[in-house]
């Protein structure tokens, strides 16, 4: 007897849907996106070209900066400037003395910053929002009104001639802005976490380790290349604390330049300048998603 097949057994035909139609782009499409595609070229060249018309003079001999314009390339490419930037420089000992200066000084900044943005946004006690404001009230404080105090204070204990002038103040000058965009970093975080983790036992500084510290992680990074920024490109305090030679750090090796008359050795210095430049650069563009993330990261309230 020939078995029956019923519908559940008998094969499905394959149904292979058609590619999708792709529109044809008349110039009308072109045209309207011309304005975008201009500005982000422009916004490349006024990015990009510094660094290009940088390098390019970093290879010029002193002879060609008198007599060809600068945006000319080299007529022959001297590399040997790279040499005498680092030994007419010093660049070794500046940039020792500049990693000294920053390293701890960025450490305990953002040490202090977190936790004191932390104590201030989340943590409920009296008094908070006048401590607040006179953190805030210390960002509008110039650098320069503080020059002779400090250095008056520095001189009697006797710091001067040290690399300690120039952490304390960094961190002094740091500490505000940091507070400041911490707190800020911090009132994006919903109450709820910090209230379910207290009902379940943990401490205060367990719930700033645990919870706090690991949700702006991204926020600590972006507030500690900024001030990572601010202190390596510093010139004012380099050259007012740290008033020896051997202490001297990048920005305030780059003026050992200068001639006794006020000539400068362009090429020599344009290759110092490129060459203390790519580390930084390469540590931005290394760190760039966390510093877009921790820009983003204050800007909603949970």
């Amino acid at each position: 007897m020939t078995a029956l097949l019923t519908d559940s057994t008998v094969a499905q035909p394959t149904v292979v849907a058609p590619p999708p139609l792709r529109r044809s782009r008349g110039p009308l499409h072109y045209v309207k996106r011309a304005p975008v595609a201009l500005v982000v070229v422009l916004l490349l060249v006024i990015e990009i070209y510094p660094l290009f018309w940088m390098f390019m003079n970093s290879l010029k001999s002193s002879q060609e900066f008198i007599s060809s314009p600068s945006w000319w390339l080299p007529a022959e490419w001297h590399w040997e400037n790279y040499a005498v930037a680092w030994e007419a420089g010093n660049l070794a000992t500046t940039v020792r003395n500049s990693m000294l200066a920053t390293v701890p000084s960025l450490l305990l900044i953002v040490l202090l910053g977190v936790a004191a943005g932390f104590a201030l946004e989340v943590m409920v006690w009296k008094g908070r929002n006048a401590v607040l404001l006179t953190v805030l009230a210390g960002i509008m404080v110039p650098g320069q009104m503080i020059l002779l105090p400090l250095f008056t204070i520095y001189y009697n204990i006797h710091l001067t001639g040290t690399l300690w002038p120039l952490i304390i103040t960094y961190v002094g000058h740091g500490l505000p802005l940091t507070i400041f965009m911490m707190a800020t970093y911090f009132r994006a975080i919903p109450r709820e976490i910090f209230e379910a983790s207290t009902i379940d036992g943990a401490s205060i500084i367990r719930s700033f380790f645990s919870i706090g510290f690991p949700m702006v992680r991204n926020a600590v990074v972006t507030v500690a290349l900024v001030q990572f920024f601010l202190i390596w490109n510093d010139l004012l305090f380099a050259i007012t604390f740290a008033n020896r030679k051997e202490l001297n750090t990048v920005q305030a090796g780059l003026l050992s330049f200068s001639g006794e008359y006020g000539q400068l050795d362009y090429g020599p210095l344009f290759a110092a300048i490129c060459i203390t430049m790519g580390g930084i650069l390469a540590l931005y563009l290394f760190l760039n998603q966390r510093i877009m993330q921790g820009l983003a990261a204050g800007a909603v309230k949970g």
